[in-house]
């Protein structure tokens, strides 16, 4: 039988911008969140605020995995330890969702695959939550299904504005911290990870440029949380060494369907487009229609035809209802977004882990992290040599 999913407990390692995201979203699932690790202060003040009762400060995320009251361990912690804290949280038997990217290298990466592989090793999710907006799982029916016919190729963007000034500082402009791909690593990959999940196939040739138009900013003396404010009296200048924008094509592989084998993808990625918060942008074009969806009016795709009326569908009506069953909660008309991709997300994975595992695998798995860390590689090669390369 299965687990009601309030029974599953959750340790959460991370107390900045994301780490509060995942509470919010176990809370609203009805899975109980027992502890919570980061520094000393945040990790206080994180379990004051959202009622958590066990608390590992100064980052001592060891003692949260031998916790008996917590089942499955989020790792939303700075991208050089997320291999480390996996691993250890796996070897403690605890089921692990960890923030993408899975590694800083490949070869880092597959260490964690190795261990997911081993019998009865803990189910292992990656956090590409945009998998689960509504819009994505229907784009992703309407592909497999042909009802777009051949599909021949994608098109979109991921723009975000927030590092735009030279001013702007997080951990993630650091490749000591975040790693080598900071645009394409960070966003980037959750369009080619949407991208993927509604085909059907992998990226198995990149060919790429990337740049870095601020090649010195100013950062605080000290860190800072995510889209915090600074003292522009406490900044002091470094070099950058990772990117602020990339230019990808891709060329895709078979799907396990047929009706999107060998697709040309191209995205554009930057966190210096003036204007943009937040926009995830992918059109998909078939022999006979297309479909387009913007992040930011996350309810609506559109439909297009040559011969016949373009259509909008509405999330929670005719048309885009049935697809998404169990991935969305709300009528038509009730905005369901960012928060709720990470709630479906999530409500996928404990699903999978109170069932048994036989549910669905849409989630993310760390062979699929993976390959996106493999990916961010290509393209750091494909920028350099001016050419194709191999995944």
């Amino acid at each position: 039988m299965p687990r009601p999913l309030h029974t599953l407990r959750a340790g959460v390692i991370g107390t900045g911008f994301i780490g509060p995201v995942h509470i919010e979203a176990l809370k609203r699932l009805g899975v109980q969140v027992t502890a919570i690790c980061g520094s000393t202060r945040s990790a206080q003040a994180t379990a004051e605020r959202w009622g958590i009762p066990e608390v590992y400060g100064d980052y001592n995320a060891d003692a949260l995995f031998r916790s008996p009251n917590v089942d499955v361990v989020h790792i939303t912690s700075p991208n050089k330890v997320h291999v480390e804290q996996s691993l250890a949280a796996l070897k403690a038997g605890k089921h692990v969702v960890c923030e993408k990217p899975l590694g800083m290298t490949s070869q880092e990466t597959a260490r964690v695959v190795r261990a997911v592989q081993r019998p009865k090793a803990p189910v292992f999710a990656v956090n590409y939550m945009c998998r689960f907006f509504p819009a994505v799982l229907q784009m992703r029916a309407l592909v497999q299904r042909g009802d777009l016919g051949r599909i021949m190729h994608v098109q979109g963007h991921f723009f975000q504005d927030w590092l735009l000034k030279e001013t702007d500082y997080n951990w993630r402009l650091l490749a000591s911290e975040g790693g080598k791909l900071r645009a394409v690593g960070d966003i980037g990959t959750h369009w080619i990870d949407a991208v993927s999940f509604i085909l059907g196939a992998r990226a198995e040739s990149v060919f790429a440029h990337i740049e870095t138009f601020h090649k010195t900013r100013y950062r605080p003396k000290g860190e800072v949380q995510t889209f915090a404010k600074v003292d522009p009296a406490t900044l002091v200048p470094y070099t950058v060494d990772t990117e602020d924008f990339g230019s990808v094509l891709l060329k895709f592989g078979r799907s396990g369907h047929g009706f999107a084998d060998g697709v040309h993808a191209n995205a554009s990625i930057s966190q210096v487009a003036a204007g943009w918060k937040c926009s995830l942008y992918l059109g998909i074009y078939g022999t006979q229609g297309s479909v387009q969806w913007e992040l930011q009016n996350p309810n609506h795709i559109i439909l297009g035809r040559r011969d016949e009326p373009n259509q909008i569908l509405q999330r929670g009506t005719a048309g885009f209802s049935e697809d998404v069953a169990g991935f969305t909660d709300y009528p038509g008309g009730h905005p369901e977004g960012f928060p709720d991709s990470h709630k479906m997300n999530y409500r996928a994975v404990y699903e999978h882990i109170a069932s048994g595992r036989t549910t669905p695998v849409l989630f993310a798995t760390a062979e699929e992290g993976h390959q996106e860390v493999k990916l961010c590689e290509a393209v750091l090669r494909s920028s350099r040599k001016r050419g194709w390369v191999r995944v």
